[in-house]
């Protein structure tokens, strides 16, 4: 690839695609596209139905972009689920019926350019990654936590992802935080993101009061004082940083980004956070923990992905 060459960033959502070309680091134009997976994959009498919607919809939204750019270098898809290092996505919990596709494979003799498949956490964790080591330039690790429909979570080591030997690493949304509580799309019960994404703030908040409004309305009525939302992102709050504290006494990563839509309500459920943090931490963490809202744009995921498939084609 030469040098400025753009290259394609999309991130993968449950119910929107974000679209961004990327000339480096530097996003000039983006895209946003009403999908709606999740909805499509519930509904597709099969797995093979659920495969091909996805394919269709995916390939369908790189033709619409590349119009505008039909000088596009590669792509790089930031996805949500389990992904092997060959781009084959083995499972998506929150896009059920995709078992073992070989998304990247795929969409690349779809499209007849290179396409890198990463978890969707990763590829926002390395976003962040890039964002902050321009203002740590000795920085070499980074965990980053992602809530929005679910909770992902990516960890840069040594400058590059760390995805496992399944592609399974860093699935902190998976980590069993209520034993025996709320039913969670990977077959688990109690499972962190049931709680503190904003999927489980509306689910604390119906159990409450009946009502499902939107989280920002929920956020707005926690900020009021409201205390049924208040108590939802407390339970949010509360879960998360029981979690983030057992990862840290593992992994002992001192900047901890967290970003994802429901950070737009940081305000919220912060203090809790903080404080579960803190008391669950082993006395020599406390205190080195760099725990900040991420750099609070939507373009992590996208500019992760592309600054990951420009690397593989010795671009960057």
């Amino acid at each position: 690839m030469p040098e400025g060459g753009l290259i394609l960033g999309m991130d993968v959502g449950g119910t929107n695609l974000r679209l961004g070309i990327f000339r480096g680091g530097d996003c000039v134009d983006t895209l946003r596209v009403e999908a709606h997976l999740r909805e499509r994959c519930l509904r597709a009498e099969s797995s093979a139905a659920a495969e091909s919607a996805v394919l269709d919809i995916l390939t369908a939204a790189i033709a619409q972009i590349r119009q505008r750019h039909p000088q596009l270098w590669g792509v790089g898809i930031a996805f949500p689920g389990f992904i092997q290092g060959d781009g084959t996505l083995l499972q998506s919990p929150n896009l059920p019926g995709l078992h073992h596709l070989a998304l990247g494979a795929a969409l690349q003799e779809r499209c007849g350019l290179p396409v890198l498949v990463e978890n969707d956490a990763n590829a926002a964790a390395f976003g962040e990654f890039v964002r902050e080591r321009g203002r740590q330039p000795g920085l070499e690790h980074l965990l980053y936590v992602g809530l929005g429909t679910g909770v992902g979570g990516g960890f840069i080591l040594h400058g590059q992802p760390w995805r496992g030997a399944h592609g399974a690493a860093m699935e902190v949304g998976h980590l069993i935080v209520v034993p025996g509580g709320r039913r969670c799309g990977c077959g688990n019960q109690g499972c962190l993101e049931q709680y503190a994404s904003a999927t489980g703030v509306r689910l604390s908040y119906t159990e409450r009061t009946g009502h499902a409004p939107a989280l920002p309305v929920i956020a707005q009525l926690a900020r009021e004082g409201n205390a049924d939302a208040r108590a939802a992102f407390a339970l949010a709050g509360n879960t998360l940083g029981q979690a983030l504290a057992h990862l840290l006494k593992v992994l002992d990563v001192s900047v901890l980004r967290l970003g994802g839509g429901m950070s737009a309500a940081w305000d919220c459920f912060a203090p809790v956070l903080q404080e579960r943090l803190e008391a669950d931490l082993i006395p020599v963490l406390r205190g080195t923990v760099d725990l900040r809202r991420g750099n609070g744009d939507d373009q992590a995921g996208m500019r992760g992905a592309a600054l990951l498939a420009a690397a593989r084609q010795g671009g960057g």
